[in-house]
């Protein structure tokens, strides 16, 4: 719960920082106001790390150029057209931080495009009345030393009280601020998964009354707050908002799929609720092995999408069995679609759907004892993926039979030994034929050609069912196989 004292000292805190010390000093004597706006207020408010800060002003922005230039060691005018001028100003220690500051704004939409017909304000209070949701509705204004540094906490649509109750509300009635920019629908989302807040009735109902509006909004920047959803610690109430207010629907509408009906005579697993919890175990095992680290975009997402390929393959059997056969492979292809579709970048969207494709492997090792060649088969399909497929399998176990999870964890923990063992015997991260393509060439007498990579392929296929067998060996058996080709 917001502890206000705590939070007005944070505040101050803030306020006091050399970044913010500095940038309020030259807006000062220059003759403007300034104020820290948005998230770094909500944070500092909730206790919470201030990443970003975020400024908002009365300077245009040439002027807002010509103020930070002295005092920042980099300087850009990408979004200078929406009035956002960038720069890095130094820090404690000489380190720079980012800092974006912006001109008042008072925009207006068409309806059409989320593109806002740019207006610069007057007010702060104009300017906060304009964005998002009222938890980022609140500025810090900031003034000069002459003051002792005083601060003012500026709150025109009750952010403050919003924080204090866990809700998310828009400062405007939620039709017309959804309907200014749709992306807010998916940040409503985001933001309940960060904060933890719910989001209150009027701003939910709008949301699934204005779904559709979401389609003008591009590939990209749907992706992006995606991104920023699945980074939260606990995506699953984001995903279980936009799921719910059928936001899903209009770009990832395999997850609302995953609630497989479920009839008198055949019963089965709830699919999406298992999806969710394999996401859940999944960032457990994900902060347990690599503790401190960014989150994994890519597993995550494979975890949410593991199972996507079930609704098309399902099959219901004589005797009232349910089966799903090849939904890994079914499921890999759909969602390398979607998120091409989405404008995923090429490495997300191969280690998604390689990671799909493979995140059953695992159970017929643990229905029946492998030979050391399937293990390094294992190990060769996984690649570079082989420990977020370690984390995927162990997630995807989500039985309530006791006696079969622990079997389940126990086969896992013997074939991760095992790829131990065998890589400390064998160098199976580097993974080759014992011979190269030039020796492959000079035992043959051939020259580069469809005939090496056959040869090599050979030899791999060798390495993985035989080990290590020596050169020699090696040779020997490349020429039986190639004259046993005629």
């Amino acid at each position: 719960m917001l502890n206000m004292a705590e939070g007005l000292a944070r505040l101050r805190a803030l306020a006091e920082g050399p970044v913010v010390s500095a940038v309020a000093d030259a807006f000062h004597a220059a003759g403007f106001e300034l104020a820290v706006v948005g998230g770094p207020v909500r944070d500092a408010l909730l206790g919470r790390d201030v990443n970003d800060l975020d400024f908002t002003t009365n300077a245009s922005p040439d002027e807002i150029l010509k103020i930070v230039t002295p005092i920042s060691t980099a300087q850009w005018d990408i979004g200078r057209a929406f009035g956002t001028i960038g720069a890095r100003v130094p820090g404690s220690g000489g380190k720079g931080e980012q800092v974006e500051i912006t001109t008042y704004r008072a925009d207006s939409y068409d309806g059409v495009t989320r593109k806002p017909t740019v207006e610069f304000g007057d007010t702060i209070e104009g300017d906060l009345v304009r964005r998002d949701f009222r938890v980022n509705a609140m500025a810090l204004q900031v003034a000069s030393p002459e003051t002792a540094r005083e601060i003012k906490l500026v709150d025109p649509t009750g952010g403050v009280e919003d924080l204090v109750a866990g809700i998310l509300r828009t400062p405007a009635d939620p039709n017309v601020s959804f309907g200014d920019d749709p992306l807010r629908m998916l940040r409503a989302a985001r933001f309940s998964a960060q904060l933890g807040f719910e989001i209150d009735d009027a701003t939910r109902e709008a949301i699934t009354r204005l779904r559709d509006t979401l389609k003008i909004v591009s590939p990209e920047r749907i992706q992006g707050e995606l991104v920023r959803l699945m980074q939260t610690d606990d995506p699953v109430r984001g995903i279980r908002v936009l799921v719910d207010t059928g936001l899903v629907e209009e770009f990832l509408p395999e997850i609302s799929a995953l609630r497989l009906e479920v009839d008198e005579h055949h019963h089965h697993k709830d699919v999406y609720e298992h999806s969710l919890t394999v996401l859940q175990q999944a960032i457990e095992l994900e902060h347990s092995r690599h503790p401190g680290e960014a989150p994994d975009v890519a597993l995550r997402i494979a975890a949410l999408l593991h199972d996507i390929g079930k609704p098309r393959t399902r099959k219901l059997e004589p005797g009232g069995a349910v089966t799903f056969h090849h939904h890994d492979v079914v499921g890999s292809r759909m969602a390398r679609k979607r998120l091409q579709a989405l404008r995923f970048d090429g490495d997300t969207t191969d280690a998604v759907a390689t990671l799909i494709e493979l995140h059953l492997r695992f159970f017929g090792y643990a229905e029946g004892t492998w030979t050391d060649a399937a293990v390094r088969r294992y190990v060769r399909d996984a690649g570079g993926l082989l420990e977020r497929l370690h984390i995927l399998t162990r997630a995807d176990v989500t039985t309530r039979n006791k006696r079969k999870a622990s079997r389940l964890a126990s086969a896992y923990d013997d074939i991760e030994k095992r790829i131990a063992d065998l890589r400390e015997q064998e160098q199976l991260d580097a993974m080759r034929p014992e011979l190269d393509g030039n020796r492959i060439q000079q035992i043959l007498g051939i020259g580069p050609g469809r005939e090496v990579g056959e040869a090599y392929r050979f030899l791999l296929d060798l390495r993985l069912d035989e080990g290590m067998i020596g050169p020699d060996a090696a040779e020997q058996r490349l020429r039986e196989w190639w004259a046993a080709r005629g």
